[in-house]
């Protein structure tokens, strides 16, 4: 594949976000309502139910749906609230799972990204509300070259990672997090090492989360850890009492409080990530790894082939940011609208790869965008070994020398803020 150089790639941007239009939701909330014989049909089913809304580009407005899923054959229907009518008749949709329902997540029903933002019923409220709790997963500085196994251990637990940033907390952020040990004689020496490098944060979701997580971790000691629960995390990944790999909050009030200091709820923008934007390249992994519990295995690999990765985030894109990232393609690439409805399906994972001579040396390590020329002719290469086809191959990285830079620009200074 041949591309033009495009040092001039988004130029536009002058330090700002790049946000999509009409992202600023104003209104009030409307009621679910259905019509009495689209209510008569489902009863016969169980279904759960939820308040969707979808971003319509051409009129710059949210337009509200209620969705329906029956688990019992894993089909969808969609009723359009504002005009009455039905939007969707019921279909089977394989791509999407009960595990994939719950409020504030993001999801694709034929093309079409919808944001959950409500419970549609108290029947679905009752029986899946309970299901999902929060939980602050934290990975410290010891561990976070075991990054990919620590996401892979979470991933096969059963918790859905909803929000993750590799980050460097400041000393002041550090004290805030630890405000509970400020008695503690270890308490400096506490501060000092949860400062001596980054940590990835990141916000579980998951049935009782807060307590299974926990004993996910094991013991906060890692001697003792390794003596009752050896194959814990601490277990497996942790050193000594302070050097224990990862933390876990006691409760579920303590988890939220926790995970507003790192992603917070109210506009604020919460510690730095951890980017370097020096001989750096990006990578990101697409949404159907993602959803299909590959990023951990993905992310090994990557460390596994002696790269660094500096800086690592998850992102739901809007399609114009997407399109604007994907621009170079456009035109030159015949699967230019395939790979911007991909980017834009669901949650992805990007990240700032470190070494000398980063673009063409980890491309190749990525292989043909093709995965079945890469399984051919570079079978160890990440698309040959994650891909499906040309859209769904796993991993996007860098082309051309000049872009890795502004790529990871992208992500860690414009979407970022």
């Amino acid at each position: 594949m041949t591309l033009s150089p495009s040092a001039n790639r988004w130029a536009s941007h002058s330090g700002g976000a790049s946000v999509a239009k009409g992202s600023s939701r104003r209104g009030r909330r409307s009621g679910v309502r259905r019509d009495p014989s689209a209510a008569a049909a489902m009863s016969q089913d169980d279904r759960f139910a939820f308040t969707a809304e979808w971003y319509d580009p051409n009129a710059s407005l949210f337009r509200r749906y209620e969705l329906l899923y029956y688990p019992k054959d894993g089909s969808v229907e969609m009723y359009d609230v504002k005009n009455h009518r039905t939007f969707l008749k019921r279909t089977k949709y394989e791509s999407l799972h009960l595990e994939d329902l719950f409020v504030g997540n993001k999801i694709t029903v034929f093309s079409r990204h919808l944001t959950l933002v409500d419970y549609g019923d108290q029947y679905t409220a009752r029986k899946l509300g309970s299901r999902k709790e929060k939980s602050l997963a934290l990975i410290k500085p010891d561990a976070v070259h075991k990054i990919g196994e620590l996401i892979d251990i979470i991933i096969n637990a059963g918790f859905t990672i909803t929000k993750a940033k590799m980050m460097v907390l400041s000393r002041k952020e550090a004290a805030d997090f630890y405000v509970d040990h400020q008695s503690k004689p270890f308490y400096n020496e506490l501060l000092q090492f949860i400062t001596s490098g980054p940590i990835v944060a990141m916000e579980i979701l998951g049935d009782d989360a807060v307590c299974k997580w926990k004993t996910l971790l094991g013991p906060a000691n890692s001697a003792a850890a390794q003596t009752d629960a050896p194959e814990s995390i601490r277990g497996s990944f942790g050193h000594t009492g302070l050097r224990n790999a990862a933390h876990g909050p006691d409760s579920v009030a303590s988890a939220a409080q926790e995970l507003e200091l790192f992603f917070p709820s109210s506009g604020g923008h919460g510690p730095v990530n951890s980017a370097k934007f020096t001989n750096c390249t990006c990578c990101i992994i697409k949404p159907h790894a993602v959803s299909e519990g590959l990023a951990g295995k993905i992310i090994k690999a990557i460390i596994d082939e002696g790269f660094q990765i500096s800086a690592l985030q998850m992102f739901n894109m809007e399609r114009a940011n997407v399109e604007e990232f994907y621009e170079v393609y456009k035109g030159v690439v015949s699967e230019y609208m395939e790979m911007v409805t991909e980017l834009c399906s669901g949650p992805c994972i990007a990240m700032e790869i470190i070494q000398p001579e980063p673009p063409k040396v980890f491309r190749d390590f990525c292989g043909p965008s093709d995965p079945e020329i890469a399984r051919h002719l570079r079978p160890g290469t990440l698309r040959a070994v994650f891909g499906k086809n040309k859209v769904q191959n796993a991993v996007h990285c860098t082309d051309l020398p000049e872009d890795g830079l502004l790529e990871v620009q992208y992500f860690f200074k414009i979407l970022d803020n």
